[in-house]
Order: C-alpha cells, then structure tokens, then sequence
C-alpha cells in the first residue's frame, strides 16, 4: 500500500508578489520608525531638556508659550509620524510570523493596531493642547497651569507615560520570530529586553525606563 506525499499549498504569483511588497513596505516603515526615534530622542536632550526632564505646571507653561513650533514638531514626530510608519510595520511583520506562529503573529497584530491608535490619539492631543495652554494663559497663569496639567496627564495617560501596549506588541512579536525562527536571534532576543523596559513602565516612579 503506497503513502502519497501530502501536496505542499498552491501560492499564486499574485500572493507572493503581495507579500513581497508587504516585506518591503514593511522594511522601509521601519526605517522611518526608526528615524522618528532619532530625532525625538536628539530634541528630547537638547531643544526640549528642560521640558523633557520634568517642570513644575508654571514653567512647563513658560517653556510651551516660548517653543511652541519646536513641540508641535516633536509631537508630530514622535506620535504621528512614528504611527504612520507603525501600520505597514505591524502588517508586515503579521505576514513574516503568520506561517509558523499564527496565534502570536494575530495577537502582536491587534496590540500593534491599537498602539497605532493611541500615538495617532496622544499627538493630536498634544499638539492642540499647545494652542490651548497659550491660550489658557489670556486667562491667567494658574489657569494655564492647570490647563496644562490636564493636558500632560491625559498625554501620557493614553502614549507618552506608559509603554505597555507597545510592551506588548514588542514582546509578542519577538517570542513569535524566536520561535518560528524568523528574524534573527539577536534581533529577537533584544525586542524582548526592550519590550521588558517598556512594560515596566506601568509600575508608578518607573516610567523613565522606557525612554
């Protein structure tokens, strides 16, 4: 009795050429992810210091009103830019793992979708909350201040603070190349120290771990 070989699956050329393309929108997303990294970091240490290492709200205040286009730049980066480049990163990254690790490769997905939502929701935030400590600031220095407070809470609250839902999609994808063998080991292995940094950051006092 003769056993007939199972038949591998049929791709067609259409397939492949798609998941092809996925790879290198998804190589030149990270590239520009990367870059918003660079530049976010660059202001975050030089321009933006003093904001950036902690002002009481009346200073924080003083430094919006006087570096008003330098943050707006900032926040477009770091947010908005970075969520850009983050949607085909996240598909392209689904389609490497999917193969051989589908249950990781979905659930990194849907965490990277919503970090996607979150930088889009904190930078707009941000950059119409300059406009309106400015503006809070006709009405008096306290009431800037607190404007500000509020804005700066909700900011981190939602991206800026916490890394936990970008923890995670770090995290998943990583256990997900390691064990399919996807991407290179090192590369792997440094995703899941880097996503350990950013889930820490939950924990109240550790939020500059992540940075």
């Amino acid at each position: 009795m003769s056993t007939l070989a199972p038949t591998p699956p049929i791709t067609s050329p259409r397939a492949v050429s798609t998941h092809g393309r996925d790879r290198r929108v998804g190589g030149i997303a990270a590239l520009a992810a990367a870059v918003t990294f660079i530049v976010g970091i660059v202001l975050a240490v030089t321009t933006l210091t003093d904001y950036t290492e902690g002002l009481d709200p009346a200073e924080a205040v003083q430094f919006v009103v006087g570096h008003q286009t330098t943050l707006f730049v900032w926040y477009l980066v770091v947010f908005l830019v970075f969520g850009v480049a983050l949607v085909p990163l996240v598909r392209a990254l689904r389609g490497v793992l999917r193969e051989r690790a589908p249950a990781l490769a979905d659930t990194a997905a849907i965490f990277g979708y919503v970090w996607v939502g979150l930088m889009f929701a904190s930078g707009m935030i941000a950059n119409i909350g300059i406009q309106a400590v400015v503006d809070a600031g006709e009405h008096g220095a306290d009431h800037a201040a607190t404007v500000w407070a509020a804005l700066d809470a909700v900011t981190n609250g939602l991206g800026g603070g916490n890394e936990l839902v970008g923890g995670m999609w770090i995290l998943l994808v990583s256990v997900a190349a390691l064990r399919a063998a996807a991407l290179p080991r090192a590369l792997a292995v440094t995703g899941m120290v880097t996503a350990t940094a950013g889930l820490v950051t939950v924990v109240p006092g550790l939020s500059d771990v992540g940075m």
